[in-house]
């Protein structure tokens, strides 16, 4: 049941990937914390099925569809969202997924890297200015675990010489943490925060599209014991909500509690190599 008065009330959130599974409950969530949510996923159907959902339960909801491994879309997409959102006060980097091949994308990136990394560090960047206008704000991103078996292989971040689901997976997740902590840095003196979470083992259709061995026969078992994607969107919510977070910037969250992250994760020479690198890659150059 949505909230006028809520927590959330007269705040506008962006979540990305929300048309299932961690994504839709967080927007389910913070919509019934007062909330205007605005959506986006890359099947209109699903967004609009998603987006009836959260008006069902009283919710205010704006609908934006764009595949986020294209950056001609991400760019489109962060063009509308500019048009139709006068405030953004929280964005939510949840899109994400896993391939056990190797996939290419419309600009010639590995699948990954390009879908899990480089489009919120993409859309970030191009919505920044306006999430500094609309301040306290606050970017939040869903990463894993999986950060801690991560690392940025520099001379072959496209996994051109062999590619491997899991490492790839890792690497984009480790990616999505230096990320987050090099942008803490870099707002350091601005009212908009950059925190990254672990939502933990959640049942999805995660890696669906291109399932390895282990997510076809292990999984399967695994189902009984994983967070239901409303339980998985908890540390997702309160990052995004908690009015004592306001301040509290450049941290890992696990179970709505600050962590460590890996020893690599705090490596800023090479989180501000990767973020020279990742804005040549989406065509920001100097500008990011």
């Amino acid at each position: 049941m949505n909230q006028a008065g809520g927590p959330m009330a007269g705040r506008t959130v962006v979540v990305t990937g929300a048309t299932g599974g961690i994504g839709k409950a967080t927007a389910l969530g913070l919509a019934a914390m007062g909330a205007r949510v605005a959506i986006t996923g890359r099947d209109a159907a699903r967004a609009g099925a998603a987006a009836g959902e959260i008006r069902a339960a009283g919710g205010q909801v704006d609908v934006f569809v764009a595949d986020l491994s294209s950056q001609a879309e991400v760019r489109r997409l962060a063009e509308e969202l500019l048009r139709e959102l006068p405030r953004i006060e929280v964005l939510v980097n949840n899109v994400g997924g896993y391939w056990d091949t190797r996939h290419v994308t419309a600009d010639g990136l590995e699948r990954t890297f390009a879908v899990n990394h480089l489009a919120p560090f993409l859309l970030t960047n191009l919505l920044l200015e306006r999430l500094k206008q609309s301040g306290p704000a606050r970017v939040v991103t869903v990463a894993s675990n999986a950060q801690s078996m991560g690392r940025i292989e520099f001379d072959d971040l496209q996994d051109e010489r062999s590619y491997s689901g899991s490492r790839a997976y890792n690497q984009s997740k480790l990616a999505n943490v230096m990320f987050t902590y090099e942008l803490a840095r870099r707002l350091r003196s601005t009212s908009v925060t950059a925190n990254a979470l672990h939502p933990g083992m959640v049942s999805t259709a995660f890696g669906a599209e291109d399932p390895s061995v282990i997510q076809r026969l292990v999984v399967p078992f695994m189902r009984p014991f994983m967070k239901a994607p409303d339980q998985g969107a908890v540390t997702s919510i309160h990052v995004a909500s908690a009015p004592d977070l306001e301040r509290v910037s450049g941290l890992f969250f696990t179970k709505s509690k600050p962590m460590s992250s890996s020893a690599q994760s705090y490596d800023e020479t090479a989180a501000a190599r990767l973020w020279r690198v990742s804005a040549d890659l989406v065509g920001l150059g100097a500008a990011a």
